[in-house]
């Protein structure tokens, strides 16, 4: 999941939730992405279900731009990696708990 509010009163807070099933998916696909109310309701269910959130403005913009159901392209790849490995080092710390 990555996540960005803007610091700008006229501009609306982003989010978009991203899916990785490596056994069955070739890269990570666009599961929600929405803005203002959208976006705070996605970082709830987040929450919700203790899934880990990532503040990165750039990566969320191009995401944004993206499809909801739409695979990550490669260009995004390195950003996506850097996202899934603080993912992964998240749930980490939550199974050690």
């Amino acid at each position: 999941m990555s996540a960005h509010q803007r610091k700008s009163p006229s501009r609306r807070q982003l989010a978009v939730a991203l899916r990785y099933n490596e056994d069955h998916e070739a890269a990570p696909r666009v599961l929600a992405k929405g803005a203002g109310g959208v976006a705070q309701k996605i970082l709830d269910i987040a929450k919700e279900q203790n899934i880990p959130v990532r503040d990165d403005p750039d990566l969320v913009e191009a995401l944004a731009k993206l499809d909801v159901g739409s695979l990550i392209p490669t260009e995004l790849y390195p950003a996506v990696a850097e996202v899934l490995a603080f993912v992964y080092r998240q749930n980490q710390r939550y199974v050690s708990r």
